[in-house]
């Protein structure tokens, strides 16, 4: 499962995710850091990548463009790069299939504070 981390994620989470995510990268080590969203989605898009973002940006252009690129919202405010990397091992499951259900294009993951 090629993972792109958007700009607000730590590059340091490839360090922290389990085999399964062999492949992933981040938009640092791409060099893609002072790029716009829509050229970032468009290098994931020629690249076979599933944008991994805290933001809405992705999943606007999927909405004006479609996809692929598939998208991941972490929606859960700010966390460590720790905690972020747990909640994708924890969702790992649920985030294969979304990758192979060709209906949807946004996995949003959303988890409230008590």
């Amino acid at each position: 499962m090629k993972l792109l981390f958007d700009q607000n994620i730590s590059h340091r989470i490839l360090k922290l995710l389990t085999s399964s995510f062999n492949g992933s990268t981040t938009v640092k080590q791409e060099r893609l850091v002072d790029c716009l969203d829509k050229e970032i989605w468009n290098f994931a898009k020629v690249n076979d990548f599933i944008i991994v973002t805290q933001d809405s940006d992705f999943n606007d252009l999927n909405s004006l463009y479609g996809f692929p690129p598939k998208i991941i919202w972490i929606r859960t405010g700010n966390l460590k790069t720790q905690q972020i990397s747990k909640i994708l091992i924890v969702y790992l499951d649920e985030i294969e299939k979304f990758i192979e259900d060709s209906n949807y294009g946004c996995f949003e993951i959303l988890t409230l504070k008590e």
